[in-house]
């Protein structure tokens, strides 16, 4: 008889409640898969898109009627348990952080990866719950900063949504790069943001960001709350609107800004880039980590059995830097 774990499942699109717990098979490594005991796992808002199937055409990837991968979960911290004849990097007993991408099912006690996936060892100074944080506001902050925006010491950078996931990450990479970082974020936050580095912080709830007299070189929106038309007035000369927010009024402005004008509109999903680009920014990522310079901000952590409540208060939009589901205590 096939033995049994704990998981959740995603039993449709729709609200935090098609989440639930499930008993299902131990999945069993192939020749050159890793086999994953899970001690910490990601909830981020990207899932919650996820799991309600929406934007619609997103479904193109993610399933048409249902999620093609029951298991939600992307981010991992852990432990292998097993690895496939023919795998040569990872042993039994290694502790290992990654990004399962679009192969999700990290919101389970166990779970294969591709040796030449995106999994690292982990760090000995880094605890699972981080860990497991890193290939959501990390990575992607990374590869919007470095890849997409391409930012340059002395450069202006302001970063919307500066005490979440990936506004933490941004604030402390773009530091780490060597501009002059202005974070926006509401009044409770101001203190976390400026603890992080930022040069400025911007009170939302006291002054529009869009309307201050200064310009910046970069406006990084993580939150996907305001738009390029908005921005524009306080970009520089060729200064770039990127989000990681995907809208319809985005994918247009990205092709009208491509043919015409200085100023420039980016979308990307760093997700859809390859396993070896999305290694290669994790590894960059563990040195930043090393030499101190990286610290994860945790809000909260939930059991695996109360994902759908990580999801509701994810959805609450007051989370500070990441949700983790704690796996194995």
């Amino acid at each position: 008889m096939k033995e049994k774990m704990k998981a959740i499942i995603a039993t449709g699109y729709g609200a935090p409640d098609v989440l639930k717990m499930q008993q299902v098979d131990k999945p069993q490594p192939k020749e050159n898969d890793v086999l994953v005991k899970v001690h910490a796992s990601s909830a981020t808002t990207a899932d919650g898109m996820m799991r309600t199937g929406k934007p619609y055409f997103g479904r193109l990837m993610t399933g048409i009627t249902k999620p093609k991968h029951a298991i939600p979960g992307t981010g991992f911290a852990g432990v292998v348990e097993n690895v496939g004849k023919k795998v040569a990097t990872f042993k039994p007993g290694d502790r290992v952080f990654g990004e399962t991408t679009l192969g999700f099912s990290t919101n389970a006690e166990f779970f294969t990866i591709p040796e030449n996936g995106v999994i690292l060892p982990m760090p000995d100074n880094m605890s699972y719950a981080e860990g497991a944080t890193y290939g959501d506001g990390h990575v992607t902050s990374l590869n919007f900063l470095k890849e997409i925006a391409n930012i340059k010491p002395g450069q202006k950078v302001l970063i919307n949504g500066a005490s979440g996931s990936l506004g933490t990450a941004a604030v402390q990479i773009a530091k780490y790069m060597d501009t002059k970082v202005t974070g926006v974020c509401s009044t409770r936050n101001v203190g976390l943001v400026k603890s992080l580095g930022a040069d400025h912080v911007i009170d939302y709830t006291k002054k529009d960001f869009t309307k201050v007299d200064e310009t910046y070189d970069v406006v990084y929106d993580t939150i996907g709350k305001s738009t390029f038309s908005k921005s524009k007035n306080i970009l520089s000369e060729s200064g770039l609107y990127v989000s990681p927010v995907l809208k319809f009024s985005l994918l247009l402005q990205m092709m009208r800004t491509s043919i015409s004008g200085k100023k420039k509109a980016k979308f990307a999903a760093t997700g859809l880039r390859s396993d070896g680009e999305l290694q290669n920014m994790l590894v960059e990522l563990v040195e930043i980590f090393k030499q101190g310079r990286l610290k994860t901000v945790i809000d909260r952590q939930y059991p695996l059995e109360k994902v759908a409540e990580a999801h509701t208060y994810i959805a609450s939009g007051h989370k500070k830097g990441n949700v983790v589901i704690i796996v194995e205590p």
